[in-house]
């Protein structure tokens, strides 16, 4: 199983970027997706996550300004982020709750980040 996260990159304070997660093996069930994100010398902390049938939680730092969604089908998560501020620069992680094929237990398996990087 991997987890690949796509549409990190460099944006001015107040321009918009929509991150992609794409959750990829022999998978048979995905419960809660979420995206985290660390900046340098903090800790990860949770930027927003969602549940199979689409209940959202977001941290009150994306609230109103941050959209995240997934497609089931695909097994894809996304995370529409508007007004960026300098402080959402960070690694932002994908993170997936899931069982593989085969496998009795979920495990929570992590991407390798993507640089959201926003100058101001």
């Amino acid at each position: 199983v991997q987890l690949v996260e796509s549409g990190g990159g460099l944006v001015q304070a107040g321009g918009s970027l929509r991150l992609s997660c794409a959750a990829s093996g022999s998978i048979d069930s995905i419960n809660i997706m979420g995206w985290y994100r660390q900046a340098p010398g903090k800790q990860r902390e949770l930027v927003a996550d969602i549940s199979g049938g689409g209940s959202t939680r977001y941290a009150d730092s994306g609230k109103g300004r941050f959209t995240i969604s997934r497609n089931n089908a695909k097994n894809t998560m996304y995370l529409q982020m508007n007004s960026l501020k300098p402080e959402d620069t960070a690694v932002y992680y994908c993170n997936a709750d899931l069982r593989e094929t085969g496998i009795p237990h979920r495990y929570m398996y992590w991407g390798q980040g993507t640089q959201v990087t926003v100058s101001s």
